[in-house]
């Protein structure tokens, strides 16, 4: 069943790594910046290491320009 989280992105940051974390949300810190989208493609790598889980489990439903994101994990 997929699960639903709603991320918020801090990019441009000098580590990457979950700041806060609760079952429908994370905060996290990316070393990229939100340029031609190496962010969001940073934040789907994390994530499917995070979850252990592949790359393409991962979408971004809503927020590919914007720092809150709605992700849908299908597991």
């Amino acid at each position: 069943m997929p699960k639903t989280i709603t991320v918020k992105v801090t990019p441009r940051s000098s580590k990457t790594e979950i700041i806060e974390e609760s079952d429908t949300f994370l905060k996290i810190k990316l070393k990229s910046s939100p340029l031609k989208g190496e962010a969001n493609t940073e934040l789907i790598k994390f994530l499917s290491k995070h979850y252990k889980i592949g790359k393409s489990q991962i979408e971004i439903v809503k927020g590919l320009t914007s720092r809150e994101k709605l992700i849908r994990i299908l597991q």
